[in-house]
């Protein structure tokens, strides 16, 4: 979605390059001018410095100060290519076609018998589906579903181990969805999740014969 840092009055705002097709270990971090110039420098190298004594140094002007060392040079070229690409789309178009995908699997997953959809309905949500399921811990479903159907979703806590626990839950699922991303790819993952709710279904259990049947 389109960001307007002065229009939330944002004291800081940071983001990363992977998340909008860009290179990985690469991301912009915006700063009112005001609260980077009272914060000190958090790392000391080449090129943050303006003067050295034996004493003390007084580092250079901002944004220099707390880019020490060599910068990731390539990886900054990358994610400007990214911007450029992902201006040519736009973003309000991105963030339709991500609402209609997300619309689209909440309202067929909320069809699955045993499985449970974590957070609010559309459009309250972002572009991706979170779940988990009664019997089927998040991480096999996660490799079966990558392995033999060519999905890809994320298994685990996700960062938030006490919202989890919040929850009752060990784990769960993310299914996210980006421009690249099509509808019938949702139909793909509930193949896929019938399938593996087959493959961990408890077996009946066979009855004994009695001694004269």
């Amino acid at each position: 979605m389109p960001t307007d840092v002065r229009a939330w009055d944002a004291d800081f705002l940071a983001f990363s390059g992977h998340k909008m097709l860009g290179p990985s270990g690469v991301g912009i971090l915006y700063g009112k001018e005001a609260l980077l110039e009272a914060m000190p420098p958090f790392l000391g190298g080449g090129s943050m410095i303006n003067e050295v004594r034996l004493d003390r140094f007084t580092p250079a002007e901002l944004p220099a100060k707390f880019e020490a060392g060599t910068p990731p040079i390539v990886p900054a070229i990358g994610m400007s290519a990214a911007v450029d690409y992902l201006n040519q789309i736009g973003l309000e178009a991105i963030h339709q076609h991500e609402q209609q995908l997300t619309r689209c699997a909440y309202e067929k997953l909320s069809d699955v018998e045993g499985l449970r959809i974590l957070g609010p309905p559309p459009p309250y949500r972002a572009g991706l589906v979170s779940f988990a399921f009664q019997r089927i811990h998040a991480h096999e479903f996660a490799q079966v579903l990558n392995d033999q159907f060519g999905i890809a979703v994320r298994a685990g806590h996700h960062c938030t181990q006490p919202l989890h626990t919040l929850l009752g839950i060990t784990a769960s699922t993310r299914a996210s969805f980006y421009l690249y991303n099509r509808p019938e790819e949702i139909d793909r993952l509930l193949e896929g999740i019938a399938a593996v709710q087959r493959m961990f279904a408890p077996r009946g259990r066979r009855r004994r014969r009695k001694p004269d049947e």
